[in-house]
């Protein structure tokens, strides 16, 4: 007995025949690998750390650059710690935000950003109980120290986060 070959579809529901594919589903999908900018990352808790650091880290900048100083190299080493960290965290984002992780592939993007975070918090650390401690209860100095101790606790978030989703993607790939 010879049953010939069959065609089974598994999009048909049972009350009709089928309709022909349409082009919408495919080409959203298609879009959204072909968009210039990623959307969703303006959205997610991730961009939104990063903003909420670069905004912290600015603040922190603008409130020491335009205080008194009493101890020019301790101001300036935070000046320096908290703009080159921000510049690190725009690149970041900019490489989120452009996609440019896909394009790359020879860069290890998670550890890259997860060392960037790690290096970058020590040094605001220590940047900002050195602000804080040469202060002498100056109110723009207090807030340049203080807007960097916020940067370091999300960039310790950012540190957490980071280093959850990479252990649970290393654990569910094996």
């Amino acid at each position: 007995m010879s049953h010939g070959a069959r065609v089974i579809r598994t999009g048909v529901s049972s009350a009709g025949p089928a309709a022909p594919p349409s082009a919408a589903p495919s080409s959203a999908s298609a879009g959204s690998d072909g968009e210039l900018v990623d959307g969703a990352y303006f959205r997610s808790c991730a961009g939104m750390l990063k903003v909420a650091q670069m905004i912290s880290l600015l603040v922190g900048f603008i409130s020491v650059n335009n205080s008194q100083w009493t101890d020019y190299s301790a101001y300036s080493y935070f000046q320096i710690v908290t703009m080159c960290d921000l510049v690190m965290i725009l690149f970041f984002y900019i490489i989120h935000i452009f996609r440019v992780y896909r394009m790359l592939t020879c860069v290890s993007w998670p550890l890259a950003e997860f060392l960037h975070y790690l290096i970058g918090t020590i040094l605001l650390l220590i940047a900002s109980i050195v602000a804080a401690s040469k202060s002498y209860n100056l109110t723009g100095l207090v807030a340049g120290a203080t807007f960097g101790f916020l940067a370091t606790i999300l960039c310790v978030l950012s540190i957490w986060s980071s280093y959850k989703v990479s252990c649970i993607t290393q654990s569910t790939s094996k």
